[in-house]
């Protein structure tokens, strides 16, 4: 079972990473990419049950972050998924 949560894990990053490096290949620059990831988030976390651990702990740190905070966590995710 903790297998298959690390992969879950480990896809999500993965096309999270690939939507980053689409987006910076159309030429949009890394501080709107941010915002667009912040209200993808909004929108997770309102819309969408976490499907792991890993998101349902990023869910909740969503939830108890400001707008400036969530921000900060946006930028860490897409940072996470590119490297």
């Amino acid at each position: 079972m903790k297998n298959m949560m690390n992969a879950n894990w480990d896809n999500w990053k993965k096309t999270l990473g690939h939507a980053v490096e689409y987006a910076r290949e159309l030429g949009i620059p890394s501080d709107q990419i941010g915002s667009m990831a912040k209200q993808l988030g909004d929108m997770l976390a309102d819309k969408v049950p976490p499907g792991n651990p890993e998101q349902q702990a990023v869910k909740e740190l969503w939830e108890v972050a400001g707008t400036d905070e969530r921000q900060v966590l946006a930028n860490l995710m897409t940072k996470l998924a590119s490297k």
